[in-house]
């Protein structure tokens, strides 16, 4: 038990919680939907008879074995690798340590719906207001490509092994209109300009090569904020005008 705690595995054994998560994720029968890291499966026996397809990718090798019973298509392997089914909605308990980067690649991607558990203080962290405390690039990103709200906290005894902190379920709706820069060339730029947040803008643009020549071609209000005071969109303008 101790190796899967290490690997960010806490099982959400709670039943209410389970079942608002799928009332959350508002499950149609031809829904085909994507869990990450479904662990002993307490949600996935939930999700499984109320859509045409549930796609499970669990790294474990002994968990995956054991979702066999629930006749769901398991993936075993790393959701941060793997080429990812086709779906249309995710509902996942993720694992914590991978919250980030699986975040980065899901919203990345088409999808209707998702709901998605994580620690609390992710989930602030995710739906910070722009210059506020706990603004960062996370928000950032998240504001770009989504509508992101929390659902509610969910209390650490809801979870075996019990984990430190509590978590919250947030629900994420793509935003259908935004700007159009190319989602690699976004997720650069802010990944540039976080690295270098106590700067202005102009500086950190510079900091990554940015040529004085390309800055003066840009909105000068923007290069003279703080990366922790741009807007997704105004982000999104400076990605785009960029090469």
């Amino acid at each position: 038990m101790k190796k899967r705690v290490k690997k960010g595995q806490h099982f959400l054994i709670d039943r209410g919680v389970i079942e608002r998560i799928a009332s959350y994720a508002e499950l149609k029968n031809e829904d085909r939907v994507l869990e990450i890291g479904p662990g002993t499966g307490n949600l996935t026996e939930v999700l499984a008879p109320r859509v045409s397809r549930l796609y499970a990718v669990e790294v474990d090798p002994d968990l995956a074995a054991k979702l066999d019973r629930l006749g769901i298509q398991v993936i075993n392997a790393d959701a941060l690798t793997v080429e990812l089914p086709d779906y249309n909605k995710i509902v996942s308990n993720l694992p914590y340590q991978i919250s980030s980067k699986i975040t980065y690649r899901l919203i990345s991607r088409p999808f209707e719906l998702a709901v998605l558990m994580y620690q609390r203080e992710f989930a602030m962290r995710m739906t910070a207001p722009v210059g506020s405390k706990r603004y960062g690039r996370l928000a950032m990103v998240v504001g770009h490509f989504c509508h992101a709200e929390i659902l509610e906290t969910v209390p650490k005894t809801a979870f075996r092994p019990v984990p430190s902190v509590n978590s919250a379920i947030i629900r994420l709706r793509p935003r259908l209109e935004r700007p159009s820069v190319g989602a690699a060339k976004y997720m650069k730029l802010t990944e540039g300009l976080f690295f270098n947040r106590r700067k202005k803008v102009k500086n950190a643009l510079a900091a990554l090569g940015t040529s004085q020549e390309m800055l003066a071609e840009l909105d000068r209000s923007l290069l003279e904020k703080r990366p922790d005071d741009l807007t997704p969109d105004e982000a999104a303008l400076l990605a785009e005008a960029l090469p």
